[in-house]
């Protein structure tokens, strides 16, 4: 992926002082995720849960074993899911070119998902694209899933005070109004947890180490597993 591919974890460092407002602060504590051997076993029907997004699923700079999807699938095990999580990340992709090539991600699952984890926006607003643009394109790839009968849980975003109020606000009601809209579970902001810890975050003060992975996966498996539908 390019740098300026998905920036998030800049521009909110740029405004918040990302790099500099770690020195008093606790060290985080290894998550739950952390502690999982890989080779959980379980019991119970396969839950296929597809993660569809940018390069905070693709897994950048990370090991494929290292990624959000890989981990929250070992996370789910631990809790007595049978997960199985297809990684359907992208670095780089807008909203744009991610609703380009969901039918063709779908149509190739093996079988249709449980659930799909939809995380998309950052590069668009990175790049300026207009919210209501970035709107049209998650709401058009809400409506597939759930067209396909697939539930989802949404991804929320947030952009940075320094992109202007209106940019900002307008930004940030996206998610909560689509997922209410197109009756999906939310997960207000998903770097909640990392983004103003620089010793989650890699060099590039950008995107979370292998460690911040972990923390994501632990504020947000409890959503994951909520978001499943019961077993039939």
């Amino acid at each position: 992926m390019r740098v300026v591919g998905l920036s998030i974890m800049l521009a909110f460092g740029a405004v918040l002082g990302l790099a500099g407002c770690g020195s008093e602060a606790p060290a985080p504590q290894p998550s739950e995720s952390a502690q999982i051997p890989d080779n959980v076993p379980v019991i119970g029907p396969e839950r296929r849960i597809l993660a569809f997004g940018d390069s905070l699923f693709a897994g950048y700079n990370v090991k494929e074993s290292e990624s959000y999807p890989a981990r929250l699938e070992i996370s789910l095990r631990a809790r007595g899911i049978n997960a199985r999580i297809a990684n359907a990340g992208v670095s780089g992709d807008t909203s744009a070119a991610a609703l380009q090539r969901l039918a063709f991600t779908l149509d190739n699952q093996p079988a249709k998902p449980d659930l799909a984890i939809v995380e998309l926006g950052g590069n668009d607003m990175l790049r300026g694209i207009p919210p209501a643009e970035t709107r049209a394109n998650i709401g058009a790839v809400l409506k597939e899933l759930k067209a396909r009968g697939i539930p989802v849980l949404l991804m929320g975003m947030r952009a940075p005070p320094n992109l202007g109020a209106a940019f900002s606000g307008e930004f940030d009601r996206l998610y909560p109004d689509l997922a209410k809209e197109n009756g999906a579970a939310l997960v207000p902001f998903f770097l909640q947890s990392v983004y103003d810890k620089p010793d989650l975050l890699q060099q590039d003060k950008i995107h979370p180490t292998p460690r911040g992975i972990e923390e994501l996966v632990a504020a947000t498996v409890g959503d994951v597993a909520g978001a499943l539908p019961d077993e039939d």
